[in-house]
């Protein structure tokens, strides 16, 4: 009986090793593989850990004496003014690390920089002890210092939001020149077919939030009715510059249509902002009972949101992207091999191949090493496939995001369980609807206008 609990016990130590084994290969693969993948781990741990200060901190900010001690002039602080400031901290923290990742790799244009090899795809017990320090230490920062920050946060959050419109403005181009170009009837059925669905998607939707944002019996809701209505006016207005007959060689119905449905889903999540016991807010009311579902669909929401734009922003992009002589960037998938090794062309003939051999060396194993030589040449040569430092400044300005995003926008106004609630988010993201109606205009006139000048 003994013998058998020995062996059982040996296999599961054995069994365990082995998995473990295989998790850290895993995971140095993964790495290996894709650093933007690892990157895009670590804010998504600051985000659960922002979330977790936020919500159940205070036991453990009240042990902090210099942080309280300084938060005492107008007597014993709220419990909402702790979950501020742990987020404020944890968002200062990853600024400050992606931004000294972003400042780091300023100029790596090719394979060859060290910095490339030892900082962006290696390093990684050293940049995830860094990571923790940065967000150890702005708990030992002074209040009015990190308050000083939230207020920064909220312009670096604006420059996070105005990325995000101009990488869809490049997104809705690109995808109508693609099909277009491919002069074949069935895309231009099929850019028709998703210019109508997204009309209707905008109409269905607008008629959604009268629905729920004007609830029978609510009372007077004649903001909510205002900016519905102005929303789906915004519509008809980027359409009709589309169809002007001066403008229209510049844009198309379909770009008018995809940005008429995100204007309208911009006005949806800006109502859904407002607070959850606002008399109008009737899809707020129906949701507030389940507020742990709420909180998991917002931060998710949230999440992939922040992730995509770094991604596009810092990798595919073209706004934002290395380009080769001849004008052609590289596009790169987020799982593909970062080192660069797939852009490696190896030519089978190179300068000094057909020389003499060397003595005592045969010609087989001179070519051979003069092809290795020649093949590490053209790879140190190899342009990177993104550019490394924009990629950390839009995680840097992500971090600035997530902090608004957790305190509704620096108010203190966010509730526990929930996120991106507040009346500075709902005002936030209707200047941001506007912003990008205006912005998409002005891509259709300004060819027209300056026609001198080259524009996207």
């Amino acid at each position: 009986m003994f013998a058998f609990t020995w062996i059982g016990t040996a296999l599961a130590s054995c069994a365990a090793t082995c998995a473990c084994h295989a998790c850290n290969m895993a995971s140095r693969e993964v790495m290996r593989r894709s650093a933007r993948l690892a990157y895009c781990v670590l804010f998504t741990l600051a985000m659960v850990l922002a979330w977790v200060l936020r919500d159940f901190a205070k036991p453990l900010i009240d042990k902090i004496p210099w942080i309280v001690h300084q938060a005492m002039g107008t007597g014993e602080p709220s419990e909402r003014w702790y979950g501020q400031q742990a987020v404020y901290r944890v968002s200062m923290g990853n600024f400050l690390f992606f931004g000294l990742m972003a400042v780091a790799m300023v100029g790596v244009r090719y394979k060859s920089d060290k910095r490339d090899q030892y900082l962006q795809h290696g390093g990684w017990f050293v940049k995830i002890g860094l990571w923790l320090l940065f967000n150890i230490l702005p708990f030992f920062f002074p209040v009015s210092f990190v308050n000083g920050y939230g207020w920064v946060a909220r312009g670096g959050s604006a420059c996070f939001l105005f990325v995000q419109m101009l990488m869809l403005l490049d997104f809705v181009t690109n995808w109508n020149d693609a099909w277009v170009d491919k002069e074949d009837e069935r895309y231009l059925w099929a850019l028709l077919g998703v210019t109508g669905g997204a009309y209707l998607g905008a109409l269905g939707l607008a008629g959604v939030l009268i629905y729920f944002f004007k609830p029978g019996g609510a009372g007077d809701c004649s903001f909510n009715v205002t900016m519905i209505t102005f929303t789906l006016i915004l519509g008809l207005a980027m359409t009709g510059v589309s169809m002007t007959p001066s403008l229209a060689r510049n844009g198309s119905l379909f770009p008018s249509a995809i940005f008429t449905l995100y204007c309208t889903y911009l006005c949806y999540s800006a109502l859904v902002s407002e607070p959850h016991d606002y008399i109008c807010n009737g899809l707020g009311q129906r949701i507030n009972a389940a507020s742990a579902t709420t909180l998991a669909t917002g931060m998710l929401l949230a999440l992939v949101s922040v992730v995509y734009s770094a991604l596009r922003a810092g990798s595919n992009t073209a706004l934002f992207r290395f380009t080769s002589d001849d004008g052609a960037a590289a596009e790169q998938p987020l799982l593909d091999d970062d080192t660069g090794r797939n852009y490696v062309k190896e030519e089978g003939t190179s300068a000094g191949l057909d020389g003499p051999p060397a003595p005592g060396m045969s010609r087989a194993a001179r070519t051979a090493d003069e092809a290795e030589a020649a093949s590490k040449a053209a790879e140190d040569m190899t342009p990177v496939t993104y550019n490394y430092s924009f990629f950390h400044f839009i995680f840097a300005l992500a971090s600035m995001y997530l902090a608004m995003l957790m305190t509704g926008w620096g108010t203190g106004a966010e509730e526990k369980d929930l996120i991106d609630v507040g009346w500075f988010s709902v005002w936030v993201k209707f200047i941001t609807q506007w912003v990008t109606a205006g912005t998409y205009c002005w891509m259709l006139a300004a060819p027209t206008l300056y026609p001198d000048r080259e524009f996207m």
